[in-house]
């Protein structure tokens, strides 16, 4: 009898012969392992390399609002960019294996690196119950799924969405931050008492999310020491 993961293997180019796996953005044909993107088009994702500098421009967003280790923003987000689109298909066409697909990618190069060195835990930003009942899903759980399949940091979901809240694409900036005013609660604040988090979202561009995230667990864990990242971030 064959391995089973020979049988796998077997199965899984059965599939792909008659169901080829193509690249999300460039439509190339995938092979082995890849899922999503292929190697050419990762490669071409914009790095910011915030992570490499102190007072980068991601943490002069936060600088003076909140306390917290480091923040990063791995990828230029911009309206119509490659990273938009599948930031939107993961977020908005129910691609929710892509989600965790760009958390491992950001995982690989970030684990290489001291940004995530003493991490005790990764809190996504949460999604009011509402919204992801109609969604299905909340895709910055599922990024943070992909980064710790990676790096074997637990994630915790301690954070709570108390209230729903609109979109924010098309909010000015007033109306972002009234908009993320109060809206999260943290249970369980012993849980995370003295330990060094990494607060996820998908994209930064203001920041009000990510502040009113920060806020709400710093009120409940004032000992809890905060490290921000996110997939994309604006210029």
């Amino acid at each position: 009898m064959k391995p089973l993961s020979s049988l796998n293997n077997a199965l899984r180019s059965m599939i792909d012969f008659i169901f080829p796996r193509t690249c999300h953005l460039c439509g190339a044909k995938l092979s082995g392992n890849e899922s999503y993107l292929c190697p050419g088009c990762i490669s071409r994702l914009p790095r910011t390399l915030y992570h490499r500098n102190d007072m980068n421009p991601m943490e002069q967003r936060f600088a003076g609002l909140f306390p917290f280790e480091h923040a990063t923003g791995y990828f230029f987000y911009a309206s119509g960019s490659d990273l938009s689109i599948l930031m939107q298909d993961l977020k908005y066409r129910h691609y929710r294996g892509l989600a965790a697909r760009m958390g491992s990618i950001v995982a690989r190069e970030l684990i290489t690196t001291p940004f995530l060195t003493d991490i005790d835990y990764i809190i996504p930003v949460p999604m009011h119950i509402l919204k992801k009942a109609k969604r299905g899903y909340n895709q910055t759980e599922e990024i943070a799924k992909g980064i710790n399949e990676i790096t074997r940091i637990p994630v915790k979901l301690n954070l709570k969405a108390v209230r729903p809240h609109k979109t924010q694409t098309k909010l000015t900036l007033e109306q972002r931050r009234s908009n993320t005013n109060d809206l999260f609660r943290l249970i369980k604040p012993e849980e995370i008492a003295n330990k060094h988090i990494l607060l996820l979202d998908d994209v930064c561009t203001t920041g009000s999310t990510l502040t009113s995230a920060a806020e709400a667990i710093l009120k409940e864990s004032p000992t809890t020491r905060l490290s921000l990242l996110t997939i994309g971030v604006t210029f």
